[in-house]
């Protein structure tokens, strides 16, 4: 599955891209529309785990953290880090498609534009560390 995430109408669309165009809008199936997107990966490698919906995005790695700590796995555990916010659009497919991307992403967070240009990234963003 090809996933790619747009930008219109100031939500993010996330089509995949594996499925036929419609003859009728010559879009692809679309899977996600979402008003901000979140991204999990690992810290250590920033290898993609999850990405979509923010609400989806943060009880997914809640539930993740308290399973690994519960099976003693702590390290990996507090590894887990989740990024949400008006992500460009330019990046959060550039995480989808190139593996470690979203730690590269990470240091860069407060040097980003806005997803939807409005304003300072600094205080659009949040970062989920425990």
């Amino acid at each position: 599955m090809t996933l790619q995430y747009q930008l219109k109408n100031d939500h993010y669309h996330l089509y995949d891209l594996s499925t036929p165009a419609s003859k009728f809008t010559g879009e692809h199936r679309l899977r996600l529309r979402t008003d901000t997107v979140a991204i999990a990966f690992d810290a250590s490698t920033g290898a993609l785990r999850e990405h979509g919906s923010p609400l989806r995005i943060h009880c997914w790695a809640n539930n993740t953290r308290r399973r690994l700590r519960a099976s003693g796995a702590l390290d990996r555990a507090n590894d887990l880090v989740v990024v949400s916010g008006p992500l460009p659009v330019d990046e959060i497919n550039k995480c989808l498609k190139i593996d470690g991307y979203c730690r590269d992403m990470f240091t860069r967070l407060n040097e980003l534009p806005h997803g939807k240009r409005l304003g300072n990234t600094a205080s659009a963003w949040q970062r989920t560390a425990n």
